[in-house]
């Protein structure tokens, strides 16, 4: 017996239902890329970059908003209607910031999804990435 089959599969059952609500919790690299491409009426969700302003600045997806996750309050989130979807990433899967962003938003009761992989997963998809110019 291997160390993947030590533990048993989930009946399929199970599985389906594990990895279909997945989904309602996240989204990918190559969905939000689908998306923003689509233009501004395809693009149904605010993808937020909630790292740093100086980590933005060097290069975030483009079409991102910055809203670092610990100035996450309901005070910035006046210009969105309450059911808007916010999508939020991170540097990567080796950080925690999309999710401590997405806890801070459904703590204000908005609807949130994170984009797994955050820029390590956008870059390695191939896309593009936006910088800022200094001022």
């Amino acid at each position: 017996m291997s160390p993947v089959t030590a533990v048993a599969a989930a009946d399929s059952t199970a599985a389906l239902a594990h990895f279909a609500a997945s989904l309602a919790f996240e989204t990918d690299c190559a969905d939000v890329h689908a998306a923003l491409s689509g233009g501004p009426s395809a693009t149904d969700f605010v993808l937020l970059d909630v790292r740093s302003p100086a980590l933005f600045a060097r290069g975030h997806v483009p079409g991102a908003v910055s809203l670092p996750h610990g100035k996450i309050v309901a005070s910035k989130l006046t210009d969105y209607p309450s059911d808007t979807l916010f999508v939020t990433y991170c540097a990567g899967p080796h950080c925690n910031g999309a999710t401590r962003g997405a806890i801070r938003l459904a703590q204000l009761g908005r609807p949130v999804k994170i984009m797994a992989g955050g820029i390590t997963g956008w870059i390695d998809e191939g896309f593009q990435l936006a910088t800022v110019e200094a001022a």
